[in-house]
This record gives C-alpha cells, sequence and structure tokens, in this order.
C-alpha cells in the first residue's frame, strides 16, 4: 500500500466538476480583481469564523505582515511569539522592520503562557501566538497579558481555522486574525491565497486600502499600500469549497482521534482538553528515534513530514538576533522528535489501519 502525505488530487476530482463551473461564472462576468466572488467569500468566511470583518489576501503571510503595518509596529518595535512555527510567522515581523522575540512553547507546541510576561519590554507592541497544527493557543491568557500591558493580539491561524476554544472560532480573538488559503490547508485555493478577519471597523477600513495599493478611491491614495488581493476566481472556487469545510474538519478529527486511541500506547499523540476542538491541519506524534521511524514508513510506503525540524531561531536568516541553541529548549527538542502523520480528510479505514500499524510495528522492533 502506498499512501501520500495529502492527497489534493482526490479532492479536486471529487469536486471538479463544481470547481470548473465556478471559475466558468468568473471567466463570463471577466471581474478578476475584488469582484463580486471575493466579497461574497469574505462575507462568509466573516460569518464562518464569527467576525464583523473579513478581507481576502494573496497569502497568509501578506496577512500577517498587512496586520503589523496596520497596528504601525516597524522599526524598534518589538513582536513577541514561537519559535516552532512556519518561518513566515517571524518574517513578516523582521520584513515589517520590528524585531521577532520568541517565547518557549508547552508539550501541545502552542506558546507558553507563563514565559510571556518575562519577554515584554517598553519596545514591545504585540504578542503573535501562533496556532499550530489547528490546536488553539491559551488565547484567554494571552488576551489578559495583552490588556494588562496594552498590547496587540495578532492571530496566526494558518493552521487552524475552524477550531473551536472555549466556544470560539479559531480568528475570532486577536485584534487581527490571520489565515493562509495555500493548497496544503485544510480550506485551499487553487494556488495562494489567504485572508484576516477583524472585529475592529477602523482596522478593517485602513487595511482594505492597505492591500489596494493604499487606495481610497481609484484615483486618490491614502497610504503607502500594497498589493495584496484575493484574486476572484480562487474566490469563487473558496467560496465552493467553505460548504464543505465542516465535514472535512469532521472527518480529520475523527482520524485523529482513531490514531489517537490507537497509538498512545506507543508514541506520544496530541490531546484534547473538553474545552477544546482542535482542527487538525496536522496530526503530530513525538518519537526519540523520529528519523528511523520516518525511513521505515517510507520503506513501507506511507509519506510523512516534519513541521518543523529546524527552529526559526536557528535558521541562518534568524543569526542577526542573537539566539542559539540551547534558548528554546522544548521547541528545539520537539524540532528533532515530532513527525506529521497523513490525516487528510479522504483518507480511508484502510488506510488508517495501515499507517497505525507500521508505526506500532517499528515501535515493537525499535523499543
Amino acid at each position: 500500500m502506498r499512501i501520500s502525505y495529502i492527497n489534493l488530487k482526490q479532492e479536486h476530482k471529487i469536486l471538479k466538476k463544481q470547481i470548473l463551473q465556478a471559475v466558468s461564472k468568473v471567466l463570463d462576468t471577466a471581474n478578476f480583481v475584488l469582484g463580486d466572488e471575493v466579497k461574497i467569500f469574505e462575507h462568509n468566511i466573516a460569518k464562518y469564523c464569527e467576525t464583523k470583518y473579513a478581507l481576502g489576501l494573496n497569502s497568509g503571510t501578506d496577512a500577517l505582515f498587512l496586520a503589523l503595518k496596520a497596528l504601525d509596529i516597524g522599526p524598534g518595535d518589538e513582536v513577541i511569539t514561537v519559535p516552532n512555527s512556519f518561518v513566515a510567522s517571524a518574517s513578516c515581523i523582521v520584513t515589517a522592520g520590528a524585531t521577532p522575540v520568541f517565547v518557549d512553547v508547552c508539550d501541545d507546541m502552542n506558546i507558553d503562557t507563563n514565559l510571556i510576561e518575562g519577554k515584554i519590554t517598553n519596545k514591545t507592541k504585540a504578542i503573535l501566538p501562533v496556532n499550530l497544527t489547528g490546536k488553539i493557543c491559551e488565547m484567554d491568557r494571552i488576551l489578559s497579558i495583552a490588556k494588562k500591558y496594552k498590547l496587540s493580539v495578532i492571530e496566526d491561524s494558518a493552521q487552524a481555522i475552524g477550531a473551536i476554544y472555549k466556544g470560539k472560532k479559531a480568528g475570532s480573538f486577536g485584534h487581527i486574525n490571520c489565515f493562509s488559503l495555500h493548497p496544503l490547508k485544510t480550506l485551499n485555493a487553487c494556488g495562494d491565497g489567504g485572508f484576516l478577519t477583524t472585529n475592529d471597523e477602523s482596522l478593517y477600513i485602513k487595511l482594505s486600502k492597505l492591500r489596494n495599493i493604499g487606495m481610497k478611491t481609484r484615483n486618490e491614495v491614502q497610504y503607502w499600500g500594497y498589493n495584496s488581493r484575493l484574486d476572484s476566481i480562487q474566490a469563487a472556487i473558496l467560496n465552493l469549497k467553505l460548504k464543505h469545510l465542516d465535514k472535512w474538519i469532521a472527518s480529520r478529527r475523527k482520524i485523529a482521534a482513531y490514531y489517537r486511541n490507537n497509538l498512545i500506547d506507543f508514541v506520544k499523540v496530541p490531546t484534547e482538553m473538553p474545552y477544546e476542538k482542535p482542527a487538525y491541519h496536522t496530526f503530530v506524534i513525538q518519537i526519540e528515534k523520529r528519523d528511523e521511524l520516518q525511513a521505515y514508513l517510507l520503506k513501507n510506503g506511507i509519506e510523512t513530514k516534519i513541521h518543523y525540524p529546524i527552529s526559526i531561531h536557528l535558521q541562518e536568516a534568524a543569526k542577526p538576533l542573537g539566539n542559539k541553541r540551547g534558548d528554546f529548549p522544548v521547541a528545539e527538542k520537539q524540532a528533532d522528535t515530532i513527525l506529521s502523520l497523513p490525516v487528510f480528510q479522504e483518507l480511508t479505514k484502510k488506510q488508517q489501519d495501515y499507517v497505525i500499524s507500521k508505526v506500532k510495528e517499528f515501535v515493537k522492533n525499535n523499543y
């Protein structure tokens, strides 16, 4: 049996006829940039995330960058975030001119809220927590800290669309909340894309101009802005896929529960609290002989991934920040032990059983 890490071909085979119809409709209107489909998507996704406003953008990275710019964060400012995310969570801070200040993570791979206050200085302007793997951070505690120190909160929910924490959806907590629509995400465009959400009308108005080259009207420019617009064809596809999103997340949660119940005695598996419903963008196990397990699974036809094998603070690009190995021991340890198993919604029961059997087989033969 051969099992890929993700099966985008199967997803689009199922929806191909409907997708082509949606694209054809946009072609007939020739309204390709910030057209009606984008407006519909923004309305639909704001409603889904339980926020007042949403803006479609050309990537999740731009969502983070524009959030920082809208909050006037730049040179001389510091933003607290984590070292174990995809590099965009930190690179957007640097490209905005500010400095990322890293905080180590907890066992669940999300920011350790007990360490945040110790990193706050008079230069700190915002906290940028990352809802890694599709599990929402301890947002109530983060918001409390932010309020105490008068900081903004930018919620990075690139991996967490549809996740729930204490009755609230991912993307409804921060002052600005950022999402990716990259093809590998659960709600995915057929190309790149992203969006952000907010409940702040003034930020929404400012962001709507920043994403469109700072334009107030067709002939008036209020800000030096950026070109970061979700195009109408992608929005049309996303409006179609959004109707399936809850079903896809439910399938991922079911697969995750099956993995957890069958692997809990063999490897370290993700856990859930009663007040949360992670969306399982990834299902990440932890094991000391990670590289050996990954090689063994690949030999047996099972593709896995590592999210992420090198912590951001140890990347070459991060050298000027002055961090070193040992500064964030939990994140560094996890980088050596984490392994993402296939968890895409089309994964069959037979495939799940095969993955489980091979993980068990490896552990029994090597421990």
